[in-house]
Order: C-alpha cells, then sequence, then structure tokens
C-alpha cells in the first residue's frame, strides 16, 4: 500500500491503515480456510491481510487469492453487500445472458469461479479508489475523514435479508415446478393385451 498521507490541515501522518479499516467496516464476516475452517471473524484482518498481495515495490499488481462467499454465495449479493454496484449488476445479468445464449443453465458456475478467483482484487480496486478521492478532499480533521471513509465504505446489511428472501423465493419456485411435472405413463408390458375387441 502507499506510504501515510498527511493532512493538508493539521500537517500531521494519516493513518493509512485506519482508513482501509473504516472504509471495510467493523462488520465480521464468515472466513473460510482449508486449514482452519469456518470461522466468524473481523473482515477488516482478511482482508488488509489479503491486500498485501496485491503490493509491491513497483506498485499494485495482481496476484492470486480466493474468496469463497464469492464463490458459494451468489456473487451478485456479494457484491452488492460490499457496495460495488457496478459488478453486482454485471454478476446480475452476466450469468442469465450467458445461460441464455449458451442454452446452459450450469454456465452459473464458471461465474461463480470467476467472481471467487477475483473478488479480493477487485474489491482492493474499489476501495484503493475511494480511497484516493476521499484523502484528495480538505477536511479539518481526521476524525471527519474517518467518518467520511465509514460512511462510503463499509457493507449492506439489509443485502442478508434480500438474499434470504431470493434463497426462500427460488425454492419455493423449484417446489412449485416440481410439483406441476405430470408422473410419467409407464407403458404397458404388452401393447396387444390393451386391443379391444369390436362387439
Amino acid at each position: 500500500m502507499e506510504e501515510a498521507v498527511g493532512t493538508a490541515e493539521t500537517n500531521t501522518p494519516v493513518d493509512e491503515e485506519q482508513q482501509w479499516r473504516a472504509l471495510i467496516g467493523p462488520n465480521k464476516s464468515l472466513q473460510i480456510s482449508l486449514t482452519n475452517g469456518w470461522s466468524w471473524k473481523p473482515a477488516t484482518d482478511y482482508y488488509l491481510n489479503v491486500f498485501r498481495r496485491f503490493s509491491s515495490e513497483a506498485g499494485p499488481r495482481f496476484a492470486l487469492s480466493w474468496h469463497w462467499p464469492a464463490f458459494l454465495f451468489d456473487p451478485f449479493l456479494w457484491f452488492l453487500y460490499r457496495k460495488m454496484y457496478m459488478y453486482a449488476l454485471v454478476y446480475a445479468i452476466g450469468p442469465v445472458i450467458s445461460a441464455f445464449i449458451t442454452g446452459d443453465f450450469t454456465v452459473g458456475v464458471v461465474w461463480r469461479v470467476i467472481a471467487g478467483g477475483s473478488a479480493n482484487y477487485l474489491y482492493y480496486w474499489h476501495l484503493k479508489d475511494h480511497l484516493l478521492k476521499i484523502t484528495a478532499k480538505p477536511f479539518p480533521d481526521q476524525s471527519s475523514r474517518l467518518r467520511e471513509l465509514a460512511e462510503d465504505g463499509g457493507v449492506q446489511v439489509y443485502v442478508l435479508w434480500l438474499g434470504i428472501a431470493l434463497h426462500v423465493l427460488m425454492i419455493g419456485l423449484l417446489i412449485s415446478v416440481i410439483g406441476q411435472v405430470p408422473p410419467e405413463s409407464f407403458p404397458p408390458s404388452d401393447p396387444g393385451s390393451q386391443r379391444t375387441v369390436p362387439s
């Protein structure tokens, strides 16, 4: 990450990690590791650790990382939860258009894999862009800047309820479709035995 930026108003250095933490938000997140299993920890610790992979002396660089929630849950909902509206829109219509063009509904799995492999990096650049824009503004003090970062970043908690509602609706639709499928009529074992004799 970049060097700490000094505030023009007070000429005191701003703790850049504190700014990143304000942007990410204080919420905890579901974290999945092949070595440690499932855990419920502050999201800031996870993201700041992952974001270090994208930093180098030459500047930001791509490094492969994996984000389980973006893969396991609907990527559209995860991007919306993290206020990444453009990516949420892409992942809302992309899988639908792909399935319509190819006629293969399993194409959604490909979209999930792409989301799982790119979510951390996309989120890093999303936050970095917001950080640069906000730190360029004049603020009377650091606390005002941190409040602005917290309001601009963070998460949208309502998306959790939206996700539950959408999944309940999807399950209901599947049950409804399955219930409307007529049972297969078994053919008679001997077609000749079903012939009627004219009287």
